[in-house]
């Protein structure tokens, strides 16, 4: 079936959390808090934005998917996956850089 990207703002309560007990990388998309960007950098964690509306085309990357935690969200639930040229940019990396600051900064017209 389709894997489109939910936007990961409806998360950002839970991130700080998640990656505590060992979440190493997230797939949305829009951009994250400053909350969730300082725990992503506390906890060597990156955030990789996926094009929404291309659910169909994101899904042929998927070889396998098991859900890990909150089975009764269903579609909303946390899964573990293993996949093959999956088409998504890092937006936020371990170190701090946040992609969608740093196009914000420099195509400012003033």
């Amino acid at each position: 079936g389709s894997a489109g990207p939910t936007t990961s703002g409806r998360m950002d309560s839970y991130s700080p959390r998640l990656m505590a007990e060992g979440l190493k990388g997230m797939i949305g998309k829009g951009m994250r808090s400053q909350e969730v960007k300082d725990a992503m950098k506390k906890y060597k964690a990156v955030y990789l934005a996926a094009i929404g509306g291309a659910g169909a085309l994101i899904s042929k990357s998927i070889k396998k998917s098991e859900v890990i935690a909150y089975e009764e969200l269903g579609a909303e639930a946390i899964r573990r996956l293993e996949v093959e040229d999956f088409p998504a940019t890092v937006v936020n990396d371990i170190y701090g850089g946040d992609l969608y600051q740093e196009g914000k900064a420099r195509y400012k017209v003033d």
